[in-house]
Order: structure tokens, then C-alpha cells, then sequence
């Protein structure tokens, strides 16, 4: 299986054996010959009025690593899709960033700009094409201070800040917290303010266009296949998109087991009919290598389940991506809102 955001695995395969690194490849042009990144080019950029902070930057990173800067980075290279979407929420255009296929595919919060250079996949980037690109620092996601890509970014003089992609006992504190960090390294601490205050808006006022609504109980899931079996992964407490639901004013039923990172469970068809009479949600994206919720329709147990019987069970729309930042987690909020107050009629 690829390493990528489905199935088992969380972003960057959170797997004891960490990333796998790979330094082979051929190195980019001359980094002096690189013009320097544009800001990103969306319209909300392009309207945007706020400043950049300038001079050194001393910063202590996710988990708790001294980073220096001469001054906020411009060239930044970013492994994990969350950090590209909060970059570019920032009005920052990476030099590089790892599987843009991919990223186009999982995460449409923020369009990546044409030209950004493709480092491979996020479980085995090219370090020599990522440094190629002459980056100011590093963006990364790690999941100990010693996690394996850290220990081979030290043999590179470029700093790298590690940032910390989910937190059960608080993810959308742990959300803004990484978003937060990347705009303090890249000088963007103002455009930050106005992309959280945004967030926290369109929460409150989602709130209001469901309080009438009976939202009940939920469960929101993705899946794959494998061996022409259908595993689902259910998001649990302490799952951004468990809480996000909760803020909202549903309550997550699914109890399960779940991962101290990412409050993700894993079970089967006839585990989900445990959860019945909730309300299934459940990506829109389809993988490439199976389309979980096609193969879910064919499958008679689950036409079964309550909630697929009664037309309670809702797929978002594609590329709304469920390990984002502050950007996604609007899309998630828009997407609950329109699929709860559209069955409510």
C-alpha cells in the first residue's frame, strides 16, 4: 500500500518504522538560477492587506527544538499536505513539497501554484531534489522528537521544523497550534490571525444553521480495500473531524479503540452496524486504488445497516480533506452543515 492518507494509515503512515527516506535521484538546477517564490496566487491573497514580520526568528518547534532564522523563511520546502494547505493559507508558495498529485487529489482547501517542484512521495522524498530547490527551511510532520526523517534532515544544513499533525486530547487546538507555528517561522503572524478569526466565525455561525436541527448521533469514516475486503476506519474521539462534529452539536458514537494521535478505530462492515442509528458520513474522495463507498453499495450487510436503509449515510464531497488545517476544517464544517440541514427537509 502507498503512503498516503486512507486506509490504516494516518498522513505519513504513522507506523513505529516512521518514513522511509530515499536520497537518490538526480539534484534540480542550480539553486542561485531559482527566482524566489511568489506569494500564493489566490484570490484571497491577492486581496490580502497583511504584513510580514521581519528580522531573526528564535522559535521552539512541536516538540520542543530550538529553531533559528536569520529572518522569517521564504523558501520553504513542506513534506506533509496539512503544513503545504497552512503555508499557502499564509500567502506562501513553497518551493517544494512532497507528492503533488496527491495533495491536488486529498486537499482542494488551497490550490497548489504551477511549478512548485515535486519531491516524491511523503513516506520516500528525494532529498536531493528537495534541497535543490535551495530551501530556507523545512516543513515537516514528525510523531516523536526522534522520529527517523528528523534524523535525516540533521545531516543537512538547513534548519527544519518539526510540527506535530494531531493530538487526540485536543485536535483543533492542535490544528491552529501547527498553523500558528508555521506563520510565527515564516513571518506571517498577521495573516494568521485573520485566517483563525475566519475559522472561528464560520464555526460560530454553523453552529446557529444546525441548533434546529436534531443532529443526534454520527459517525464519520473512510476506508479501503484490500484482498476484496472493505476495512473501515472510523474517526473516534479525539479525531478532528469527531470534534468538529461535536462542535457542531452531534455526538460521536463511535467508542471504539481508537490511536492517541489521530482518534482513529478500525473495524468492519458488521462493526458498523453496531452504530446503526447514527448517521454515517464518510469521504467523497476515491482512491485511486478502490472505491470504498461503491464497494460499500454493493455489499448486502451494509445496505442493511440502519442508517444506510433510511438514507442516513452521506458521503462528502470530494477532495475535502480530513487531516487539514484551519481552511479544511471550513470545508468540513460546510460539508456537516449542508448534508445535516438537507436530510432535515
Amino acid at each position: 500500500m502507498k503512503t498516503r492518507p486512507i486506509a490504516a494509515l494516518a498522513p505519513l503512515a504513522a507506523l513505529p518504522l516512521g518514513l522511509i527516506l530515499a536520497a537518490c535521484g538526480t539534484t534540480d538546477a542550480d539553486a542561485d538560477d531559482k527566482p524566489a517564490p511568489k506569494a500564493a496566487d489566490s484570490a484571497e491573497c491577492a486581496a490580502d492587506k497583511t504584513t510580514t514580520s521581519s528580522g531573526p526568528v528564535k522559535l521552539t518547534d512541536s516538540y520542543g527544538r530550538t529553531v533559528e532564522l536569520d529572518e522569517p523563511a521564504q523558501r520553504v520546502a513542506v513534506l506533509e499536505w496539512q503544513q503545504v494547505e497552512d503555508v499557502l493559507s499564509l500567502c506562501v508558495t513553497p518551493v517544494a513539497v512532497a507528492d503533488v498529485e496527491g495533495y491536488t487529489t486529498w486537499d482542494t482547501a488551497e490550490t497548489l501554484p504551477e511549478g512548485v517542484t515535486d519531491v516524491g512521495t511523503r513516506g520516500e522524498p528525494n532529498l536531493e531534489t528537495l534541497f535543490g530547490t535551495d530551501p530556507d527551511l523545512v516543513i515537516v510532520e514528525a510523531y516523536t522528537p526522534d522520529d527517523e526523517i528528523l534524523k535525516q534532515l540533521a545531516k543537512y544544513d538547513v534548519p527544519v521544523l518539526a510540527t506535530k499533525g494531531a493530538d487526540a486530547k485536543d485536535p483543533i487546538a492542535t490544528m491552529i497550534d501547527t498553523f500558528e507555528l508555521i506563520a510565527r517561522a515564516t513571518g506571517r503572524e498577521e495573516r494568521a490571525k485573520v485566517v483563525v478569526d475566519d475559522f472561528n466565525a464560520h464555526l460560530a455561525a454553523a453552529k446557529e444553521k444546525v441548533a434546529a436541527v436534531d443532529a443526534g448521533r454520527f459517525v464519520y469514516f473512510d476506508g479501503w480495500i484490500q484482498g476484496g475486503n472493505v476495512s473501515i476506519r472510523p474517526f473516534g474521539q479525539g479525531s478532528l473531524m469527531g470534534e468538529l462534529g461535536e462542535e457542531l452539536g452531534l455526538e460521536n458514537a463511535w467508542t471504539g479503540e481508537v490511536d492517541p494521535a489521530y482518534g482513529l478505530g478500525q473495524t468492519d462492515i458488521e462493526g458498523m452496524s453496531e452504530v446503526g442509528d447514527a448517521t454515517f458520513f464518510s469521504t467523497g474522495t476515491v482512491d485511486p486504488e478502490g472505491d470504498v463507498n461503491a464497494a460499500l453499495a454493493e455489499n448486502a450487510v451494509w445496505q442493511k445497516i440502519p442508517a444506510v436503509a433510511e438514507g442516513r449515510a452521506h458521503a462528502f464531497p470530494a477532495g475535502v480533506w480530513t487531516f487539514g488545517g484551519p481552511r479544511s476544517a471550513q470545508q468540513v464544517i460546510d460539508a456537516y452543515v449542508d448534508l445535516l440541514t438537507a436530510s432535515s427537509k
